[in-house]
């Protein structure tokens, strides 16, 4: 595609990197498949979303992470919606998930990364990307805590258990859910959160100069092999890619 923004979706036509425009576009895609649901929970979690990325929401700093970013949350949750909109359409109606899962897995997909994002008076950490090995567990601890806020508690410990999906703290065949619909919303948040990394335009780029940098901060450049001995894993961010 000629032209393409940075800012914007594989598509070209929604800038990833404005909450109203993804929130817009994925309530758009909402009402396509559920005419008569409400989106109130999920614009509200819009909204929450923003004001925690840029620190406005109550006991935390803003995001200061260079490559998960609210850009790419906000490209991952566009880019799951787009997957429970297909999955939607071409289901009969015993397999489809139904407004409330898909809200609830929208919701999760916001704050897939909330790990990430120091709480106010953390003053052991520099930058959150010093949590990469734990923030998937962050998250979900957050998910956990925000859905009981907006009302949805019945959801907590599912939502929690279903950010596993985006990263590697749990393995997956270890992650416990209720229901098996719960786990093919998870396969697709997981997939979403890879899709919308490798579709930005400057996928190799952000790999580069940003990735390497939250490795490096989080300690996955090096390791120790089984003598304690020091290994190198990534010298750069060229090395990286």
């Amino acid at each position: 595609m000629k032209n393409r923004h940075s800012e914007f979706d594989v598509t070209n036509s929604v800038q990833v990197s404005s909450s109203q425009a993804v929130c817009d576009a994925v309530c758009d895609i909402f009402h396509s498949c559920y005419h008569q649901a409400s989106d109130k929970l999920i614009r509200r979690a819009f909204e929450d979303f923003d004001n925690l990325f840029e620190g406005h929401f109550d006991g935390y700093q803003r995001c200061d992470t260079f490559y998960h970013d609210k850009q790419h949350t906000l490209d991952m949750t566009l880019a799951l919606a787009r997957i429970i909109d297909g999955h939607e359409r071409h289901s009969n109606s015993h397999h489809t998930f139904g407004a409330r899962l898909t809200g609830l897995a929208i919701i999760t997909a916001l704050f897939h990364d909330s790990g990430y994002i120091r709480k106010k008076h953390d003053q052991k950490h520099h930058n959150g990307a010093e949590y990469t090995r734990i923030h998937v567990s962050r998250s979900a601890d957050f998910l956990r805590n925000y859905l009981t806020m907006i009302g949805l508690d019945q959801y907590a410990g599912i939502a929690a258990n279903m950010v596993h999906y985006t990263g590697y703290e749990v393995a997956p065949e270890e992650i416990t859910l209720p229901d098996q619909k719960f786990h093919l919303l998870g396969y697709m948040i997981g997939s979403a959160d890879l899709v919308a990394q490798m579709s930005d335009r400057c996928y190799l780029e952000k790999c580069r100069d940003r990735l390497f940098p939250e490795f490096l901060l989080g300690g996955l450049t090096e390791a120790r092999t089984e003598k304690g001995e020091r290994k190198i894993l990534f010298a750069s961010g060229l090395d990286l890619l």
